[in-house]
């Protein structure tokens, strides 16, 4: 356990399948991390799950669904301080927004953020 209150080396491990575009995987291992986090981390763990899952959504066609997670992710994330957890969450918040709205208007996705990987 860290200051954050949650198993750092996993969170790493999550962070890094994300940026390897292996975002089901990703989904699944930050959620281990979610499960026996502090409550008042979980949302922001859950907002980097939901981001993965859209991605995977997306990845399979799904563009209602990831449209959709993206807006909840970016909700869920945007009510941490700017940076935590290694994550600066305000230029990726923004980008989830601009990832929502090409999907909503049918274009393809921006690039596909990237996250800061903490240092274990």
């Amino acid at each position: 356990m860290t200051e954050l209150g949650f198993d750092l080396h996993s969170y790493a491990h999550g962070i890094r399948l994300f940026n390897e575009r292996k975002f089901f995987d990703a989904h699944e291992v930050l959620e281990e991390v979610w499960r026996v986090a502090p409550r008042d981390r979980k949302k922001f763990l859950q907002g980097l799950i939901q981001l993965a899952v859209a991605l995977h959504h997306h990845s399979r066609g799904n563009r209602v669904g990831a449209m959709s997670l993206l807006r909840r992710a970016a909700r869920n994330l945007g009510s941490y301080p700017e940076d935590f957890a290694g994550i600066s969450l305000k230029p990726l918040v923004e980008r989830m927004h601009q990832c929502a709205d090409a999907l909503e208007r049918g274009l393809p996705l921006p690039s596909i953020p990237h996250l800061e990987e903490p240092e274990c």
